[in-house]
C-alpha cells in the first residue's frame, strides 16, 4: 500500500500516524585567500572563489533520530557526517552511522574557520563509521564509542572532510577498529562554568601488502572556561602514537595526502572573547587567538606550530570569518606536513583567509 492511502486509511479509522519531523537546510560559502607562500600560484591580489555548498537533514520521529551533511567543494564532494540514532530517555542516547568521534574538547577545540592545528591530525571534528553512545548523568557527561573504519573505508580516496589514514605509492594501511572513550564534569559558579575532561581513543590499521595490524593510540586531557562576561578559555595536552615502526605516517583530506609525524604531544591554548552588538550589520563580534603545537618525537621530524588570530561576525544566517593563519612548519600553512623535518621550510608563512557564509 502506498504511504498517502495508508495514511489516509488510518485517519478514517481514528488513527493518528507519527510523522516525521524532517528540516532540510545548508549552506553557501565564498572565500577570499592571500598567501605569502606558493609562489609558483601566488596572486598579489589574493583570490576570490565558491568555497562550498552543503545540503543538511535532520529530523526526528518520536524517539528515534537522523542527520546527514554533504558537502560540494570546488573539485570533489565528500559526506560530512550520515547516521541515525535514538533517545532512550532524556540524558541517553545513541548513534549508528559516520558520526563524530568523541574526542577532546567537544565540538571543537578551536574558535576559527581555520580550526585548530588538532583537526589536520584527526582528532577535532572527525567524522568515522560506527557507533558512539553517550549519557549525562548531573554534571558529568561520558561517552563510548566503537568505530569499525573511516568514513570511507579506502585510505585511496583523498576526497573527504576528515583526515584519516592515506594510501600511498601503493603502500596501503587502513584504520581498522578503533575504541572511544570520553568523560567531562561541568563546575558552576559565579556565573560561569568549567569543564574538565579526558579522553581516550585505542585502535589498529591494517597494512594490506604485508597483511599485518599496527596498534595506534591518543589520549587527551582537556578544560573550557566559559565566563558570563563572554570570555572563552580553552586547555588541551594531547598525545597520540601510531606503532608502525617509522617516524611518520600519511593522512590525507581535502583531496591530498600529506606525512606527519607517527608520536607526538599536541597542545592547544585557545581564548576567545564575544561581544553583542545587535545592529543593522552585526549581532554579534567573537574574537579570538588559536594556538596549538606539535611536539613530535622521534628521528626525522620536527615540531610544528599553528596560530590563527580573527573575529567572527554574525548577523542572522550570515557568518564571516576574517583570519590570520600563520604557521611554521605546518600543512596548510606553507609546510609540506606536520611534525616532520623541512630543512628547506623553516620559517613562518602565513595567510589571509576571509569566508563568508550564508546558513539556511
Amino acid at each position: 500500500m502506498k504511504p498517502a492511502i495508508l495514511a489516509s486509511s488510518l485517519l478514517l479509522i481514528g488513527i493518528q500516524p507519527a510523522l516525521a519531523d524532517i528540516k532540510v537546510g545548508g549552506a553557501f560559502r565564498l572565500n577570499y585567500a592571500w598567501k605569502d607562500y606558493d609562489q609558483q600560484n601566488k596572486d598579489e591580489n589574493g583570490e576570490w572563489d565558491i568555497e562550498l555548498f552543503r545540503l543538511d537533514i535532520n529530523g526526528d520521529q518520536g524517539k528515534w533520530f537522523y542527520s546527514a551533511q554533504y558537502r560540494w567543494y570546488q573539485g570533489f564532494e565528500a559526506v560530512h557526517h550520515a547516521y541515525v540514532g535514538y533517545h532512550f530517555d532524556a540524558n541517553r542516547n545513541i548513534k549508528v552511522g559516520v558520526t563524530k568521534v568523541p574526542f577532546g574538547l567537544l565540538p571543537v577545540s578551536s574558535h576559527s574557520f581555520w580550526f585548530g592545528g588538532t583537526y589536520y591530525l584527526g582528532m577535532e571534528d572527525d567524522y568515522d563509521t560506527g557507533i558512539v553512545y553517550q549519557q549525562k548523568d548531573g554534571d558529568w557527561l561520558f561517552h563510548a564509542a566503537y568505530f569499525k573504519n573511516a568514513e570511507y573505508q579506502s585510505g585511496d580516496r583523498y576526497d573527504r572532510y576528515s583526515f584519516d589514514l592515506a594510501a600511498v605509492d601503493g603502500e596501503r594501511a587502513d584504520e581498522n577498529g578503533q575504541i572511544n572513550l570520553r568523560a567531562e564534569r561541568t563546575l558552576h559558579f559565579n556565573g560561569s562554568q568549567l569543564k574538565l575532561g579526558a579522553s581516550g581513543q585505542f585502535g589498529r590499521l591494517y597494512r594490506y601488502n604485508s597483511q599485518t595490524d599496527d596498534n595506534r593510540w591518543a589520549a587527551a586531557l582537556h578544560a573550557q572556561w566559559d565566563l558570563d562576561s563572554g570570555w572563552q578559555w580553552q586547555l588541551q595536552e594531547a598525545h597520540y602514537k601510531y606503532d608502525t615502526g617509522t617516524d611518520t605516517v600519511e593522512l590525507s583530506a581535502f583531496q591530498y595526502p600529506f606525512p606527519v609525524a607517527s608520536e607526538a604531544d599536541v597542545v592547544s591554548l585557545n581564548v576567545a572573547k564575544k561581544f553583542t552588538v545587535n545592529n543593522d550589520f552585526v549581532d554579534t563580534v567573537t574574537c579570538y587567538n588559536d594556538h596549538t603545537e606539535t611536539l613530535a618525537s622521534g628521528e626525522g621530524v620536527d615540531n610544528s606550530i599553528q596560530n590563527v588570530t580573527g573575529c567572527l561576525l554574525v548577523k542572522g544566517g550570515l557568518y564571516t570569518y576574517i583570519d590570520w593563519i600563520a604557521g611554521k612548519n605546518m600543512w596548510f600553512a606553507g609546510g609540506d606536513g606536520i611534525g616532520v623535518a623541512s630543512p628547506d621550510n623553516d620559517g613562518w608563512h602565513s595567510r589571509l583567509n576571509i569566508n563568508i557564509g550564508f546558513y539556511f
